[in-house]
């Protein structure tokens, strides 16, 4: 499988973005992915499904969040929602700019990363020709109660912008039910332990403006959802869903599978299915996993 490349993409504000760089095998991509991870995960976690996607003649640029991942600076912060969103959509018109004309950019998210990935494709159409909407974060069963809501508040109203805060999602057990997963999870250097009270401020908001993002997206859009998920609420996943505004939308469902596909037993089956949906959008022949 092919090794990705660590490069680094710029942000209008200075902010140094890094991404891996899994290119086509075939040496003649057609189509780019641009992929987004989720609140605790980085790039390197989805290795094997970009490695195969490759493989198949995809482009696959990986973007880490800024303050997850590679990123050191501001390590779990967001100063705003509009500048996580702005990240994307910068490095998706940087792509777009930089690859051959007429080549389609297909926008991949999993879990959390599904917020910025709708609102990039409801707010900036332009950018996006299909959107791949893994187990997304856009409707959770953790949701944050009304006391963690006025204290969330009282904090912002005390300048405690910066305080730490431990992410929601301790537990390996809710991504994934395989005990070598769940180890490199509890391993893992670059995994996302803690955020600011600013990037839980940023999340709120980000909520917000997802309300009405459905009705704003056009273009081809991918659903894949995990059964046994314990983080996502999916059948308020399923309900948002059908308020997507395109023609064509496809919705696919693992029963026994846990939250992050990747870590499954089975993953193979999933990376079949979305190389399979990313051909009929792109109209890329798929090279058979050797």
């Amino acid at each position: 499988m092919p090794q990705p490349e660590i490069a680094y993409f710029t942000a209008s504000d200075g902010y140094r973005l890094y991404f891996r760089r899994y290119q086509s095998t075939s040496g003649d991509s057609r189509a780019t992915v641009v992929a987004l991870h989720g609140i605790q995960s980085h790039a390197g976690w989805y290795d094997y499904s970009n490695s195969r996607l490759a493989d198949a003649g995809f482009d696959v640029l990986f973007l880490d969040r800024r303050g997850s991942g590679l990123n050191e600076a501001a390590r779990g912060d967001a100063v705003h929602p509009d500048r996580l969103v702005n990240d994307v959509a910068q490095f998706l018109t940087w792509v777009r700019n930089s690859s051959g004309e007429g080549r389609p950019v297909v926008l991949l998210s999993v879990s959390w990363g599904g917020k910025l990935a709708a609102l990039t494709a409801a707010q900036r159409p332009e950018l996006v020709d299909a959107l791949a909407l893994l187990y997304p974060g856009i409707r959770a069963k953790i949701q944050a109660t009304t006391s963690q809501h006025l204290l969330l508040s009282l904090a912002d109203c005390l300048g405690k912008r910066k305080r730490r805060v431990p992410v929601p999602l301790g537990d390996s057990r809710l991504f994934t039910a395989d005990p070598r997963f769940r180890e490199f999870i509890d391993h893992d250097a670059l995994t996302l332990r803690e955020v600011t009270v600013g990037f839980l401020l940023a999340n709120r908001r980000l909520d917000r403006m997802l309300a009405d993002a459905p009705e704003r997206i056009h273009c081809p859009v991918l659903l894949m959802l995990a059964g046994q998920d314990r983080i996502i609420d999916n059948r308020a996943m399923r309900g948002y869903f059908l308020r997507f505004a395109s023609h064509k939308r496809k919705l696919i469902e693992y029963v026994d599978a846990e939250h992050t596909l990747e870590f499954e037993r089975r993953r193979e089956e999933f990376v079949d299915d979305l190389l399979h949906w990313l051909q009929r959008m792109t109209d890329v022949p798929i090279a058979p996993e050797s």
